[in-house]
């Protein structure tokens, strides 16, 4: 099991939704650590950190994403493992 730490952007109906505090409850849920945050764009902008399994399902989870959102598109990639902590938040 290996440790993954992704970069994504998500697109679409994913502010004024809840987006960020639905994003922190499901990281939380599935045990990652990282961030989320409203970009002046309109997008979500979110790092996460965990095992591959569980990074892979934060993934799949943000292509569908609040209740109330509409995403249409989620860019991410690799970047490199921060570790250290185990919070989740979202930032202003």
């Amino acid at each position: 099991m290996g440790i993954k730490r992704i970069h994504a952007l998500v697109h679409g109906r994913v502010q004024g939704v809840s987006f960020r505090f639905y994003t922190r409850r499901e990281a939380r849920r599935l045990g990652l650590s990282g961030w989320v945050r409203n970009l002046a764009a309109g997008s979500v902008e979110t790092e996460f950190e965990g095992a591959d399994e569980l990074v892979a399902a934060m993934l799949d989870w943000l292509t569908i994403g609040s209740p109330l959102s509409q995403v249409t598109r989620v860019e991410h990639r690799e970047i490199a493992v921060k570790g250290g902590s185990d919070e989740f938040a979202i930032r202003y």
